[in-house]
């Protein structure tokens, strides 16, 4: 690999000011390489850039590019006897790098311009996101370009960040500017938890009622989580929780998030973390209720009957409506926390183990996990669940998420299923960021330093390289229990995003905290420009 230049500045030329081009950005790229003539190529806002007129992406990219760079956009048209017409635009967005990964891209100034290629239409946009980032300290409208060769692509696949919108609900509008940021970080998956036991926030068409009264709460918990505990001696506050996404607003959200290269996964959590429908369903639970709609926080006894018949089609049903929104190859049935406590006792439950030749409670989720998996298979989908799942088996095609630590990555991997690493130790960023609680809004608790995130090396050196292979990637958590608004979403994402970004696209062991926070400075200024919250501090 070529050498990574440290540091570059260069003056703009520039009617209005003197500013600077800088390379050096977030995710670092894999190479960057002055020209050592070192001429320039002006680039001037409104000037156009070109595209391949027949496809569509690479047209919504060009007004990518309109939007971040002040570009504008020109189809390139095909001529009568000719290929395509000569390009004259001093920017081209092409195609036709050759690389295995989708995702990378190769940024060229030169004489002839501005070239953008990609090895698809995802690394023609990571492309434009980079120059943009490298001019988005510039002052006026005539930047001047060194001669360069810039390349990279991601070291992972899934490249992806959580956000819970069960605990508090964040409006549609709103999760559009949380996928702004994702895309600026180079973020390529948005795992959406959808439901919990304080909430139910995705519109069932056929089952109306599970949104209106599942995604309303009349208070919340004040203070430390102990109302599970203690629920009759505790403090609430005096504001209603409420809100769900309907059909037309999750599509719509879809199609925004894949225009940026993000696929977003739900999560709808079962057997436990399932309270808000039983509220509404009570029949799907052990002891048949009544239930209500958790206005605190912690892991409830309360769990969907394993026993009950109706619990699958309950499920299917569910389900169903997820794939018929979210075209995600992979779902996520979450499958963490659920305590066994009820089917210990419930007829129906030791009925079915009886039926089915089980020995353990434990069993029963199994028994769920694979007949969800059988289900999502005729829809043409694959399982993700969190580490739990791997509690007696999965199929070869789930996907596992490793939360409580490595441990469960390693014996996933090792059994040759997918995994995505997520360790509470390094991307549970609803945890404090500074060792001084005082100076930061409320959070669950927990210390996750800058310097903890972007210290994460997903695959772990337990595992052969064979085995290593089925490492897809690294992913960040924001558990919403204390996030309130947007604004302190924006808090606890920023800048740890930034760190994590770095984990999902540098290559292992090139990676320097000390470089990496030098490059941060003019990140944070992007987010201020941009209206983004984040931590001025970090450690």
């Amino acid at each position: 690999m070529k050498k990574i230049i440290a540091s570059l500045t260069v003056a703009l030329v520039s009617t209005c000011a003197m500013a600077e081009v800088n390379f050096q950005v977030i995710p670092l790229p894999q190479s960057v390489v002055l020209d050592a003539s070192g001429k320039t190529t002006l680039m001037i806002k409104g000037q156009a850039v070109s595209y391949p007129a027949d496809n569509a992406r690479m047209k919504r990219n060009a007004e990518f590019a309109e939007e971040f760079l002040g570009l504008k956009p020109q189809a390139e048209l095909a001529t009568k006897g000719r290929k395509k017409a000569k390009d004259t635009t001093p920017v081209r967005l092409t195609l036709g790098l050759t690389s295995d990964n989708p995702d990378a891209y190769q940024i060229t100034v030169d004489k002839k311009g501005v070239l953008i290629q990609g090895a698809s239409e995802s690394g023609v946009f990571y492309g434009i996101q980079t120059l943009r980032k490298s001019i988005a300290q510039e002052q006026g409208d005539t930047i001047a370009l060194p001669w360069a060769v810039i390349k990279d692509e991601p070291r992972f696949q899934y490249r992806g960040t959580m956000l819970d919108c069960a605990r508090h609900f964040f409006p549609a509008e709103y999760i559009k500017t949380f996928i702004d940021i994702l895309a600026l970080h180079g973020v390529n998956k948005m795992h959406w938890h959808l439901t919990d036991d304080q909430g139910w926030r995705f519109e069932v068409k056929s089952l109306p009622d599970l949104a209106k009264k599942g995604s309303y709460r009349p208070h919340t918990i004040l203070g430390s989580n102990v109302g599970l505990h203690d629920p009759d001696n505790v403090l609430y506050d005096d504001t209603p929780e409420e809100g769900f996404y309907t059909q037309e607003q999750l599509r719509e959200i879809v199609a925004y998030a894949a225009e940026r290269y993000i696929t977003i996964i739900p999560e709808i959590d079962l057997p436990g973390h399932m309270v808000a429908a039983l509220s509404v369903y009570p029949e799907l639970g052990c002891t048949g209720g009544p239930y209500f709609v958790r206005p605190y926080w912690g892991i409830d006894p309360d769990v969907l009957c394993a026993g009950n018949p109706k619990t699958l089609e309950f499920i299917k049903t569910v389900l169903g409506e997820i794939c018929d929104v979210f075209p995600s190859k992979y779902i996520h049935i979450g499958g963490d926390e659920s305590p066994r406590k009820r089917w210990e006792t419930c007829p129906k439950c030791q009925a079915k183990m009886k039926e089915l030749g089980l020995q353990k409670e434990a069993q029963l989720q199994t028994y769920i996990n694979k007949e969800v998996e059988k289900f999502l298979a005729t829809k043409g989908r694959e399982l993700i669940g969190w580490d739990e799942t791997l509690e007696g088996g999965l199929s070869e095609n789930a996907t596992v998420m490793s939360w409580r630590g490595f441990k469960g990555g390693i014996e996933a991997a090792r059994l040759h299923h997918r995994v995505i690493m997520t360790p509470t130790s390094h991307c549970y960023i609803d945890y404090y960021q500074l060792k001084d609680h005082r100076a930061q809004p409320h959070a669950i608790g927990g210390y996750l330093p800058l310097s903890k995130v972007y210290s994460l090396e997903p695959v772990p050196e337990e595992l052969t390289p064979e085995e290593a292979k089925y490492i897809l990637g690294a992913q960040c958590n924001l558990w919403t229990e204390y996030v309130l608004s947007p604004d302190h979403v924006e808090y606890m994402l920023l800048p740890r995003l930034a760190a994590m970004c770095e984990v999902q696209w540098r290559p292992a062991g090139e990676k320097s905290f000390e470089e990496f926070t030098g490059r941060l400075s003019d990140m944070e200024k992007m987010y201020r420009r941009l209206g983004y919250k984040y931590c001025t501090s970090y450690e």
